[in-house]
């Protein structure tokens, strides 16, 4: 590629940090020269019109095509910069000879487990990570094992002891091995680490903080600062560390997959995780399903990407393809499909949906709606759509959009009156927005257009709402199956490829998405059935909801399996058992 080339393509990049791949030849004959990481895709690529040395500018000759892929942080991009160098072995990148792997942190299957940061966890393992900050991580193990006690040893070690070892002495060992602690409560101690590294920061960072705030009130003050310094890699282990997948559930290959549309074609990206690291992701193209919907895009995707490749053991979606025999025949061949509502994998469905979206195009897609509609160009736009079952679990979902990317920090979502009526729905849901931008309780910025999800009665409802508080923003609206666009004046039936379509169809499927993921989650959400069940608070309820997932699989599970949550005896298994019949 010449200069000229290379700024061309640059131009079309997202200012977003990523993963960038100069690559020659075309299809299947496509080989990767090399692979860069930047916290600006466009002005990195940018950079290379100019080559820095010899070498590069002989690289840049032979390029043919640049890909890219987006994260969420520059942490991210370097762990998969990482990994597709181990995996392409591109000539131009400098590799280092022994292939060093970033820390994981690893529960070992063993019943009575130890912790240890490792590059190379055992089988059957319960890892966490991948981890940039080796030090960061020795820190939180420390503090882990000095409050929960947890053993490093070896096997060898561990078995035949006839006293404990000078772990248990300082401290950071409960000392399971001579029966110093029963195997129950260790097991309660692994489920709180456990807890920790699956997102619930307080479980560590509590009683740290009351040792420190103890420690500052008698006056250690170097103990308390100590403390401090420890409470701080706690808090940040988490930022660090959310590319990785949970294979807690002993799932060795995971594939996320996010799908979008764009007229008749549809994008599906995949990221690829192993032992819990990210380590490829790519992207494919088909035909858009008719009236189907991104659901209808996995339903077709699933079956035939997979039917000539090796099945990952899970297969994350941003939406259920809603089709049995796809999911009997996962479930026939051991794979677990499931849509994750909250948490690292939640995280990473995201993130496979923003590289489904990120075509690299020119277009000015927000230029385009701007001079379609008439109206000053929309740079914030916010969506909406309502979601429930019959009038049960009624919600509400408001994403933002801002330049043509999903503002993550701006959404918000909104139990709603349960009723089965649309225009209702979303009038409630207007008004809520509209009242709090009038009276100054929302922070975020007023946006320059609204859309709605469906056609002109759901348009009619938001206007009704808008002038009842007297908040002055544009709304239009967008209908499937037609893909109409509507507006107070007029309806627009625009060209499948027109760009400022895509761009309303984005922002419609997220609102849907989200309001949709947040309906399923009241639905299935294990307090609502349990709310009056004796000696059962929120974080049981969170413990059954996180391990089991619905209550249907609260109902069939075993009494062993109910007593082996904490806080939850016999008495209690058999009340739960009792409400769910």
């Amino acid at each position: 590629m010449d200069a000229d080339g290379i700024r061309e393509r640059a131009g079309s990049l997202p200012r977003e940090p990523g993963v960038y791949l100069f690559e020659q030849g075309r299809d299947d004959t496509r080989r990767v020269l090399y692979v860069g990481k930047a916290v600006d895709l466009r002005d990195r690529v940018r950079s290379y019109a100019d080559p820095r040395s010899e070498r590069i500018a002989k690289m840049v000759e032979r390029a043919e095509t640049i890909d890219f892929a987006v994260t969420d942080t520059e942490t991210q991009a370097l762990l998969l910069e990482a990994n597709l160098i181990k995996r392409h072995r591109p000539p131009y990148n400098v590799r280092l000879k022994d292939d060093k792997s970033y820390p994981l942190v690893q529960l070992t299957d063993h019943p009575v487990p130890r912790i240890e940061v490792t590059r190379d966890p055992e089988d059957g393992a319960t890892v966490y990570g991948p981890f940039t900050d080796k030090g960061r991580v020795e820190t939180v193990v420390k503090a882990l094992r000095e409050t929960y006690g947890l053993r490093g040893c070896s096997d060898h070690k561990y078995s035949n002891r006839g006293r404990p070892c000078l772990d248990y002495e300082m401290g950071i060992c409960t000392a399971p091995c001579t029966g110093e602690i029963s195997d129950a409560e260790y097991a309660e101690d692994v489920e709180s680490v456990t807890r920790y590294f699956e997102g619930e920061t307080g479980v560590l960072a509590d009683p740290l903080r009351r040792e420190m705030e103890a420690a500052a009130q008698n006056q250690e003050f170097e103990r308390a600062a100590n403390l401090r310094d420890k409470l701080g890699a706690v808090e940040a282990l988490h930022g660090e560390g959310d590319t990785a997948v949970s294979d807690s559930g002993g799932y060795q290959t995971t594939d996320v997959l996010g799908a979008a549309i764009e007229g008749e074609r549809a994008i599906v990206a995949r990221l690829h995780a192993e032992g819990g690291k990210l380590v490829e992701r790519d992207r494919h193209t088909l035909d858009a399903p008719d009236g189907e919907g991104t659901a209808g895009v996995y339903r077709a995707f699933i079956p035939q990407y997979y039917a000539e490749r090796d099945l990952p053991d899970r297969i994350l979606c941003a939406e259920n393809p809603a089709d049995p025999d796809i999911e009997a025949w996962l479930e026939s061949e051991g794979v677990t499909l499931g849509v994750p509502g909250a948490g690292r994998e939640a995280t990473l469905v995201d993130l496979a949906l923003k590289n489904a979206r990120q075509r690299g195009g020119t277009d000015d897609k927000t230029g385009r709606l701007s001079d379609a509609l008439g109206i000053d160009r929309p740079s914030r736009i916010e969506g909406f759509d309502v979601s429930h079952a019959q009038g049960r679990s009624a919600v509400g979902s408001n994403v933002t959009f801002v330049d043509e990317t999903p503002e993550k920090s701006d959404y918000r979502r909104k139990k709603l009156t349960e009723q089965n009526d649309d225009y209702a729905n979303m009038r409630e849901l207007l008004r809520w927005r509209a009242t709090r931008a009038v009276e100054g309780r929302d922070d975020r910025p007023d946006p320059d257009l609204l859309l709605i999800d469906g056609g002109d009665g759901q348009l009619g409802a938001a206007r009704d709402a808008l002038a009842e508080t007297g908040w002055d923003v544009p709304a239009i609206a967008l209908a499937k199956d037609e893909e109409l666009v509507v507006t107070p004046d007029r309806v627009y039936d625009w060209d499948d490829d027109a760009p400022q379509l895509h761009l309303l169809q984005r922002v419609r499927d997220e609102a849907h998405r989200f309001a949709v993921q947040y309906h399923q989650t009241l639905r299935d959400e294990v307090s609502t059935t349990l709310d009056d069940v004796p000696g059962i608070g929120p974080e049981t309820r969170k413990r059954l909801l996180r391990r089991f997932g619905s209550v249907d699989s609260v109902k069939s599970a075993s009494d062993e399996e109910l007593t082996a949550i904490d806080g939850i005896g016999e008495q209690t298994a058999e009340t739960i058992r009792t409400r769910l019949q």
